[in-house]
């Protein structure tokens, strides 16, 4: 009885001492996408990712009923770096939901202005929106309305000390007239949050002190959902694991301890009965996390071994390798011989004949596609020919018997080959990722594998000269290259048993398989020549390939590709890609199947609408 009344008390607390508009919340899920177009168009940098801010502790005066209620300690405020733009999870501070939508485009406005992020907080974020409204007058009504919300819901100067008011009213007058402060009244205490401006101290993530070993899997994505819950970063900072040794000496009072985001290390078993749900939940609570490397593995973690196979065992290399090279996008500069590219086929395959479960569909594809086949057709108005065209015929003497001049089309007909003048050539992710499950009983490199086969079947029907390989790296030492069926080679019994010995396995190092891809592609003679691109997600690798870097690299190689007449298309089954391949493709240059298991039906689908 006791706990239950104790319950109740605090939720009535809590409540009262709330002063979010829950029923006028707007949240980054619903506008994510307006959001991520708003700022590629008012001019930010296109290569960031979007990501719910995690919430951080701001240290500012709370009202009585807020210290009670323990709420109120921590805000979620905007901010960006070289990688990605935070933007609140969810924004309930005014009672109208139009003006918390605004508030979402506002940040999204100030963070796309270029300003050096080395100016004072209080002179960046005066700087940031005199450019905003310099460049984007018609926003002037909206910004000021947001502030003159904002300001009934800040704290007033009469009811602060001296050091404080003196604070709340620079701030005031900043918002109100931007440019007119250039410091910071000092105060003991932080200033109250500004939801309309960027952070002050935003959270920086440490440089990584100890690498990924090369067994390290990469994570498993498919339990993620597309919220902006599993999209938030949090403040992290990586140490070397304590060796034990050092005591632990309590020099201070264990009830000042109000926080628990130090590293403690504790002899703690792991296995599959963990409860991970209340360790995510322990997560959250963190203002930031700090993360060691202890050399032990975790059985509910790690499923795979990612050392190289054995030479006896693993797929047959075909040259010495290629070297190629690598966009830095933050030095701008390209890194020449940078990587190393292998080229192999598998020794495992044998000749195999087409699975039973997919004749029916394949048949059903091959007599689409051979509506696309080359066709004899017949030209009329020519010159010479093998017939009469007996139309033009009869138009002439119509025209001399008229007394008009006869135009000087012929009044022959020819029959001509209607060729399909295209090459393309087929990229497929063999990655450790497409392990992972795409539905209860398949597994997402088993819908590729199928899509592989359904996708050759599909093209020899329409005779077009096609190519496929697949790719996976480990570090830039070892780009894998697996030929499927090279651009000389018939589709036969051979290059299936190829596409059926396909196995997931390392990473993802997208740019340097398209150069490969691309020059390939680039060598055929036909006029129109397509890089398709077949992937689970975006390019990583157990080195700095990951992130931003690894998307702008990707992104150069597909701008090589395009200078060489070749076009480019992804078709993926991420749920996430959105984010960034507009930022690769355009908007036009990629499809995203929603359901994977319906890859294989789709792939040959959308290979006909491209070239038709």
């Amino acid at each position: 009885m006791e706990e239950y009344v104790g319950e109740l008390w605090h939720k009535l607390v809590t409540r009262v001492a709330d002063k979010q508009h829950a029923d006028a919340a707007v949240s980054l899920n619903e506008i994510s996408k307006t959001a991520a177009i708003y700022f590629r168009a008012l001019g930010g940098d296109a290569g960031l990712n979007l990501s719910a801010a995690p919430p951080t502790r701001h240290g500012a005066r709370r009202r009585w009923m807020q210290r009670l209620a323990t709420s109120g300690e921590r805000v979620e405020l905007s901010w960006r770096d070289g990688e990605t733009l935070r933007l609140p999870e969810r924004i309930a501070l005014f009672s109208e939901r139009g003006l918390n939508r605004d508030l979402y485009l506002w940040l999204v406005a100030l963070s796309a202005a270029k300003i050096n992020d080395d100016l004072p907080w209080i002179i960046r974020n005066q700087t940031a929106t005199l450019t905003t409204l310099e460049r984007f007058p018609g926003l002037l009504p909206r910004y000021q309305q947001l502030v003159e919300a904002m300001l009934a819901l800040r704290p007033a100067p009469a009811d602060l000390p001296k050091e404080e008011a003196a604070q709340e009213s620079a701030i005031r007058q900043a918002l109100q007239q931007p440019g007119s402060i250039h410091v910071l009244p000092p105060s003991k205490k932080p200033f109250h949050p500004v939801p309309l401006w960027t952070h002050p101290t935003p959270p920086v993530s440490a440089p990584s002190k100890v690498s990924a070993s090369d067994g390290a899997p990469e994570r498993d994505e498919s339990d993620n959902s597309n919220t902006a819950k599993s999209r938030r970063k949090h403040a992290a900072e990586r140490t070397d694991m304590p060796d034990g040794k050092d005591g632990f000496l309590m020099l201070f009072r264990a009830e000042s301890l109000f926080s628990w985001t130090e590293y403690i290390k504790v002899n703690r078993p792991q296995d599959e009965e963990d409860d991970l749900e209340s360790a995510a939940q322990a997560a959250e609570d963190m203002d930031s996390m700090t993360v060691a490397r202890d050399n032990e593995t975790s059985a509910a973690k790690l499923r795979f071994d990612l050392d190289l196979p054995p030479a006896g065992e693993d797929d047959a290399p075909l040259d010495e390798g290629i070297s190629l090279p690598e966009w830095d996008y933050k030095k701008q500069i390209m890194q020449p011989d940078y990587c190393r590219l292998q080229e192999l086929v598998t020794q495992q395959a044998g000749h195999c004949e087409l699975p039973t479960q997919l004749r029916r569909t394949a048949k059903r594809l091959r007599s689409q596609f051979q509506a696309l086949a080359p066709t004899r057709t017949w030209l009329k108005g020519q010159q010479d020919g093998e017939e009469i065209d007996l139309d033009a015929w009869v138009r002439q003497e119509a025209d001399l018997l008229s007394g008009t001049h006869p135009d000087n089309r012929g009044v022959y007909r020819a029959q001509v080959n209607q060729q399909r003048d295209l090459a393309c050539l087929l990229l497929a992710d063999l990655s450790l990722s497409t392990d992972a499950y795409a539905s209860d009983h398949a597994r997402v490199i088993d819908v590729i594998r199928d899509s592989l086969f359904l996708f050759s079947e599909a093209l020899s029907a329409t005779g077009d000269r096609f190519a496929m390989y697949g790719f996976s790296s480990l570090k830039r030492g070892n780009v894998r290259f697996n030929r499927l069926k090279s651009f000389d080679e018939r589709y036969d019994s051979a290059a299936r048993g190829r596409i059926a010995a396909i196995k997931p396995g390392y990473y993802t190092r997208m740019g340097a398989a398209i150069r490969h891809a691309t020059t390939l592609l680039a060598a055929q003679p036909q006029r129109q020549r397509l890089l398709l691109l077949l992937t689970d997600g975006k390019p990583n690798d157990v080195d700095r390939y990951e992130g931003r870097y690894g998307i702008e690299d990707t992104r150069m190689a597909l701008h090589e590709a395009r200078q060489q007449g070749l076009r480019p298309f992804c078709v993926t089954i991420d749920s996430e890609a959105n984010e960034y391949l507009p930022h690769l493709f355009g908007t036009g240059g990629f499809a995203v199947i929603k359901k994977p298991e319906d890859l294989p039906k789709e792939l040959p689908l959308l290979y006909a609408q491209m070239t038709r």
